[in-house]
């Protein structure tokens, strides 16, 4: 995955670009607003954007990337209050992260980006690779009777629709991104919730319990007892399921 980075402050590009480096992801780095608009003609999968540029102000260079691509934007910035905060999302970016941030949750955030974008997932290096069962682009994935659209954040089972909450939607997304495959409760945690969740520790309890109730059957969410939660559909093998 390519990530356009944006920032002009080398102390803190070079240590991001060589830790998302790390985890797999390719960087191209530019340190002016300019050079980022006509570095995005290359067409990056993310941009990752600072608003305190030497050149222009980062909330134009997200209005002009916005007017001419659908490409996620993730802002980090210092600027940390919500009327930045605010402004920057109804320009148009995904996601807006105030610095200082760790890489795992950026990593965090960019795969929850694409998850809302119906984009492929793209694993950190080091995770167990999965196969080539990633949703198709049109965000629409069927599993049996059940039909996942990333891009319209509906579900249907059976033809009706199943009333979700954002963050059962989002939990059954990140399941079905393989099916068959076990996610540790910590994977779970970081990804669709965020590294740094300070809630209870049973909410995933929760929100697994409501999904199965919502599926009207247990089935479709199994536990792998002292390990977390895999998505399966049910009477048919992992296999099955993800081809």
């Amino acid at each position: 995955m390519r990530l356009l980075l944006i920032e002009d402050d080398d102390r803190i590009a070079g240590p991001l670009a060589e830790g998302l480096g790390r985890y797999g992801y390719t960087v191209d780095h530019v340190r002016t607003g300019a050079a980022g608009l006509a570095d995005t003609a290359a067409a990056p999968d993310l941009v990752l954007l600072d608003l305190g540029l030497p050149d222009m102000d980062g909330l134009d260079v997200c209005r002009s990337l916005r007017a001419r691509s659908a490409v996620p934007i993730i802002m980090i910035t210092a600027r940390g209050e919500e009327a930045d905060r605010i402004v920057g999302l109804e320009l148009g970016a995904d996601d807006y992260l105030a610095k200082p941030f760790g890489v795992r949750e950026l990593i965090a955030r960019i795969r929850a980006v694409n998850r809302r974008a119906g984009a492929p997932a793209y694993l950190p290096s080091g995770t167990p690779e999965k196969s080539d069962t990633h949703p198709p682009a049109n965000g629409a994935q069927q599993l049996g009777p059940l039909v996942l659209n990333r891009r319209t954040r509906e579900v249907r089972l059976d033809g009706r629709e199943v009333a979700l909450t954002p963050r059962e939607f989002d939990l059954l997304a990140y399941l079905a991104e393989d099916p068959g495959t076990v996610y540790s409760r910590q994977q779970i945690m970081d990804s669709v919730w965020d590294p740094h969740f300070f809630g209870p520790t049973k909410t995933l309890d929760a929100h697994v319990a409501a999904l199965r109730r919502k599926l009207s059957d247990a089935g479709w969410v199994t536990t792998a007892r002292g390990v977390g939660f895999r998505l399966t559909v049910p009477g048919v093998h992992a296999d099955e399921a993800a081809g």
